[in-house]
């Protein structure tokens, strides 16, 4: 085995350019087995974090009856629920009707992008477990003063990327100071395309009446389930059909099985690209064994087997798969890591995804040099030697 090896590697160093572009080949391919794994399983692993922390919040929202007509949901329907023994924390928003939001009245009113306007509760941060990306969310200032805070979608739309005292929205056909930007929800879209305002403040100014359209509740994560049962009989006894509860972690979920699926199709097309460097492989050592005829008559001349030269061939067609697949997986864990970091998530490269693209380039480079391998080994001795060199 040892002179197999020296022989094999003996072999490619002869011929550095074609080995190190079959190499290349290999390597790329080795490269995006990894980072495609490495990938969906950070991303994988940050959804799994945070469906762990949504996985205890609730929203409860008004449907419609069995006739089709929309309702709405109870002005103490906020109390009923906070009364759940195993509810923990809950909050409420309620929709502004008839009112817009604009970066300025140059804007036509009908651009409306979009944007709703939401009377919010002091409390909507801690329930819903988000934070302030820029500024600070309603406080008491806001109870009395008008302030808005936007969504991270509602932002984007109206062109906020900062916050200073000169930035204002026009809201209703008044100049509201914005007080922050909230960070992306994942599991609440209609707070990322909102403005909110506080409670106060939208009864005072704009005409809000006080009845709660969305609900948001954490509950003890063991009675999750029994609480979503209770919840449109606690809301609306007289029409329980009429409301709608939701898990939001159930979008988590979903986001899940769709990077899989993602996964599944990526991780073919890498081993399309594996194939092609066997291809690769197998037709770089069929052309060392035509241009090394003299080689092989040589080596049986003063007696070599059928089976050294075989051997020979297939350790050269290994060592090529082994180089490429070792410098693949480093490639690819570099760029898993420098990705998932860019991201902002954990690095999680899977072993297992490691070891099976090594173990997927060495049985592509055996396969690859069956061939090559037998023919050589085919090759009688006067023959080889009268080839033209």
């Amino acid at each position: 085995m040892r002179d197999a090896v020296a022989a094999g590697w003996g072999g490619l160093a002869a011929r550095r350019l074609r080995s190190a572009l079959s190499v290349t080949g290999i390597a790329i391919a080795v490269a995006s087995l990894v980072c495609v794994t490495g990938l969906a399983a950070s991303a994988q692993s940050a959804l799994l974090e945070q469906l762990g922390r949504e996985g205890n919040l609730l929203t409860v929202a008004a449907g419609q009856t069995f006739s089709g007509d929309a309702t709405e949901l109870p002005r103490t329907a906020e109390t009923m629920v906070r009364a759940i023994p195993p509810v923990e924390t809950v909050t409420a928003v309620g929709t502004v009707p008839g009112v817009t939001v604009r970066r300025s009245a140059a804007i036509p009113a009908l651009q409306t992008g979009g944007i709703s306007v939401l009377a919010a509760e002091p409390t909507l941060l801690q329930v819903m477990g988000t934070r302030p990306l820029l500024g600070r969310y309603l406080d008491r200032v806001a109870a009395t003063y008008p302030e808005v805070v936007l969504g991270s979608s509602a932002a984007r739309n109206l062109g906020i990327d900062r916050i200073d005292p000169s930035t204002t929205v026009l809201i209703d056909g008044r100049l509201w100071p914005v007080a922050g930007v909230l960070a992306a929800s994942t599991v609440a879209p209609e707070i990322d395309d909102a403005a909110l305002v506080s409670v106060p403040i939208a009864e005072r100014i704009l005409g809000f009446d006080g009845a709660p359209t969305r609900i948001y509740l954490r509950a003890d994560p063991d009675q999750v389930p029994a609480v979503a049962g209770v919840l449109p009989f606690t809301v609306s006894p007289r029409q329980p059909e009429a409301i709608e509860v939701r898990q939001p972690s159930d979008i988590l979920t979903a986001r899940i099985a769709a990077r899989n699926a993602f996964v599944g199709l990526f991780l073919a097309l890498a081993g399309v690209a594996l194939l092609v460097g066997g291809i690769s492989i197998a037709n770089v050592m069929i052309v060392s064994v035509i241009e090394r005829r003299s080689e092989i008559g040589l080596r049986r001349a003063l007696g070599a087997r059928g089976r050294h030269i075989a051997g020979q061939f297939l350790t050269e067609a290994l060592l090529l798969a082994a180089a490429g697949g070792l410098a693949g997986a480093l490639l690819g864990a570099a760029a898993t890591a420098l990705l998932a970091s860019a991201q902002g998530e954990t690095v999680v490269i899977p072993p297992d995804a490691l070891a099976g693209a090594l173990a997927a380039s060495l049985l592509t480079g055996a396969i690859a040099g069956v061939y090559p391998a037998i023919r050589a080994s085919r090759l009688s001795p006067s023959e080889a030697l009268r080839a033209p060199e």
